[in-house]
């Protein structure tokens, strides 16, 4: 910009030279103020800022972007003939030009002042993007050029006085006639072939035309001219630059005012360049993406852990590709389905695959898209979204945490509540209502199914429920070996899946890989070469406990303390049959607390009552522990008896398993959430609270006289941990001996008698080639009747 107002200026000296040499007035035109301004600013963006040099090299970007996206020639001619083989590649966009190398260097910082594209391409852009504002723009340019030329015509006559007039014009002969202007002013025309500065005339001011009038007869009688040889004198009306630059500013305004009034219109009432309409046009458009297959680096090798998931998922991308297959033994293709799960299990992820692996559009948002502080925003949200999606058919549609908008309708509506309620029912209608949508499967996912309506939940809208649980041994053994490709590692990565799987019970795809981003981060913090078995254990004590905190300096008194706990832990679990194996114990302190017991449980989906007693008996070992050596208690048992009160509670109220209360089941609260009313009567509670307690104090004795019984095994237990801070199951062994019960360790042993060492990755028939579009002659046989 700056340099365009100089080349402007420029212009206009070479105007302001040319008139002035006109006047004959000798103006050197070396000492131009503004070609030193101009040359001063050219040097300035000759080179870029000092420091910055790196940012703007030509054509450094460039070659990085080819070198990183030109693939090997080899390589390149193998993917050509296997896409031939296959099938059509999709198009691709035509390859973007490199104007940097016929651009000045500096136009790659300059970002476009000299009419370059720059280094961000802003200097081509023109300035207004639609025809109507290209118009404006020339109309006003045109306008300003109109009244310069009028202005700088003007100005390039020679203005005179009456004596000069009268001596030096019009004693001499040479004026043809008189134009008398506006009533204002005098242009003198000369007879052909007299000039004064290249020009045929000139002009002088006068006062009125009554003074005018007389002054040139008493001039010419004075030069004894005869009347019928005066001077002929012509009245003339003229636009004056003057005039206009006067009315000027109230046109602009005016100008101003009208289009302000258009632009409002426009807005408030919606124009053709907002598709959305009104005020509020951008914001009612819905805000989903149309995933390019290219751009996901998520394929379903890389999802394992949940092969029945993915097998739902690639059956409904087969019905898309091929409903032929379907259509002939009289199925219809399903609506869409529900992803539900905990949370880092994979639902997302299995998402993402689809929209990577698919060959058919793939369309995403997030539930909480829709909500917006404006009235009605989500259900034109909503329209926009499946009007977008039956423009792409066949496609998927994916609506991610679909609880932020299906929620249960309740009876009150007021405030957010009601724009809910409404972006819903908007929702239930694009789905199964008379709009009915063919061709477009939605896919939702939510950890939070059990507060969605039913009218969602019902068939023809999802028509099934997906359900993707944590993972068991063999799904993490999997998901292991996914994770466990791009390390860097010499131990056998199979085997070493296998143990870390056997390691990690109720661990989801989430929490795995992040024990393998953490072992990597670890080894990079020790400076090793590869990732060892030490660093996944300090990786997996990390995710489960916290970080280990070496700075934290207990009291001789209180590491005395937490080690005798510690030690009541492990050696009523060791002593107790449906305990977990022990693992390993520490008393260096992790995340918020002291001491550290990690345990090996086995998956498992059913609890009996001893075995829930025995995990409460072993929960509670810290406390009796520090009673029996110490014969005080400490705040350390805090998050124990919050176990053992949950644990109990469940037993009575939640699976039936007390006497007293009887084979009844009431909804306990979740944690955080308020419970105003209680499902059962007064007299029942104060049953469960004292049924509760006995059960408490049941496994409070029983864990009494076991450590009593084995004091001088805790004692051991707690001298060895004060010694070596940490002991491993070996160390137990040595000091208490084998465990008096079978105990399952290895991945191996976990997974005997399950059918297969490995998960089951098999797909069925029909979906052998579940993402390749058959024609009728590759449709699969029917079998003769």
């Amino acid at each position: 910009m700056a340099y365009r107002l100089i080349s402007t200026s420029k212009k206009l000296e070479k105007l302001l030279f040319r008139n002035l040499k006109q006047c004959n007035v000798s103006v050197s035109k070396n000492n131009s103020t503004f070609k030193a301004v101009l040359n001063q600013w050219r040097l300035f963006c000759e080179k870029p800022p000092k420091g910055f040099e790196k940012y703007f090299e030509p054509g450094s970007k460039q070659k990085a972007k080819d070198a990183k996206t030109e693939p090997p020639k080899e390589a390149k001619e193998s993917k050509e003939t296997k896409g031939k083989e296959a099938k059509e590649e999709q198009p691709k966009p035509p390859p973007k030009t490199n104007q940097s190398g016929s651009s000045k260097p500096y136009d790659q910082w300059s970002f476009g002042l000299f009419g370059g594209t720059g280094s961000r391409g802003s200097g081509g852009k023109p300035f207004g993007d639609g025809d109507r504002d290209k118009w404006y723009i020339l109309g006003a340019g045109a306008a300003i050029a109109f009244l310069a030329t009028i202005t700088l015509w003007e100005m390039g006559y020679k203005e005179i006085g009456w004596k000069e007039f009268v001596h030096s014009y019009l004693s001499r002969g040479i004026v043809e006639k008189l134009e008398v202007v506006n009533k204002k002013w005098v242009r003198v025309r000369l007879l052909p072939g007299n000039t004064v500065d290249g020009a045929n005339f000139v002009w002088f001011n006068i006062g009125s035309v009554d003074s005018f009038e007389r002054n040139l007869e008493n001039a010419q009688i004075e030069m004894n001219v005869e009347p019928p040889n005066f001077v002929p004198v012509i009245y003339k009306t003229e636009v004056e630059a003057a005039s206009l630059s006067g009315i000027l500013p109230t046109l602009l305004v005016i100008g101003f005012l009208i289009y302000m009034m258009r632009r409002s219109a426009e807005m408030m009432g919606g124009g053709k360049r907002r598709r959305g309409g009104g005020l509020f046009g951008g914001v009612m458009e819905s805000t989903a993406k149309l995933i390019n297959s290219n751009e996901i680096g998520v394929r379903f090798k890389d999802v394992a852990g949940c092969e029945e998931a993915k097998i739902e998922i690639m059956e409904f991308v087969n019905f898309l590709k091929n409903p032929q297959q379907y259509i002939d033994l009289g199925a219809k293709i399903p609506k869409g389905a529900m992803l539900t799960g905990p949370p880092g299990t994979g639902k997302t992820l299995l998402a993402k695959a689809t929209a990577g692996e698919a060959n058919v559009p793939f369309i995403t948002v997030s539930g909480s898209e829709f909500l917006e502080m404006f009235v009605g925003v989500g259900p034109s949200r909503v329209r926009d979204l499946f009007s977008m999606a039956r423009k792409h058919a066949p496609c998927i549609l994916f609506i991610d945490e679909i609880d932020a908008v299906g929620r249960k309708r309740g009876g009150r509506s007021f405030g957010g509540h009601s724009e809910q309620e409404n972006t819903l029912n908007q929702l239930l209608v694009e789905m199964d209502g008379f709009n009915t949508t063919t061709n477009v499967v939605v896919l939702a996912a939510t950890n939070r199914v059990d507060i969605l309506d039913k009218a969602l939940l019902r068939p023809g809208r999802f028509d099934r429920q997906i359900f993707v649980p944590a993972p068991d041994i063999k799904g993490r053994a999997s998901i292991f070996k996914v994770h466990l490709g791009p390390l860097k590692t010499q131990l056998d990565k199979n085997d070493l899946a296998r143990k870390m799987a056997a390691l990690t019970p109720g661990f989801t795809g989430a929490d795995i890989a992040n024990v393998c981003n953490e072992a990597a981060l670890i080894a990079a913090r020790d400076l090793n070469d590869s990732i060892n078995m030490k660093n996944f254990e300090q990786a997996i004590e990390r995710v489960v406990a916290g970080m280990e905190k070496k700075t934290n300096v207990l009291s001789p008194e209180e590491k005395k303390t937490v080690a005798y706990h510690e030690a009541g832990h492990a050696v009523a679990g060791w002593f107790l049959q449906y305990a977990d194996p022990l693992l390993k114990v520490s008393i260096i302190p992790r995340g918020k607390g002291l001491g550290y017991a990690q345990y090996l449980p086995k998956d498992q989906y059913l609890y009996t009552k001893e075995q829930l007693f025995d995990r409460m008996c072993m929960t509670l070992g810290g406390r009796v522990s520090e009673e029996l050596f110490f014969k005080r208690i400490t705040t350390g048992a805090q998050d124990d008896l919050k176990k053992v009160t949950q644990s109990a509670y469940a037993q009575v109220v939640h699976y039936g398993m007390n006497d007293k209360v009887g084979n009844v089941s009431f909804d306990m609260p979740r944690e955080g959430e308020m419970m105003l009313e209680k499902p059962y009567s007064e007299s029942t509670a104060q049953m469960i609270d004292v049924e509760v307690r006995n059960l408490i104090t049941k496994a409070h004795v029983r864990t009494t006289q076991l450590l009593t019984e084995h004091k001088d095994k805790v004692a051991k237990v707690a001298e060895r941990l004060l010694k070596k801070e940490i002991i491993s199951r070996e160390d137990m062994i040595e000091l208490l001996g084998k465990r008096p019960f079978p105990e399952k360790s290895t991945y191996e042993e976990f997974v005997e008698g399950t059918g297969s060492i490995e998960e089951d990755t098999s797909l069925p028939e029909g979906l052998k080639e579940w993402n390749k579009e058959r024609t009728t002659e590759e449709q699969p046989q029917k079998s003769p009747v």
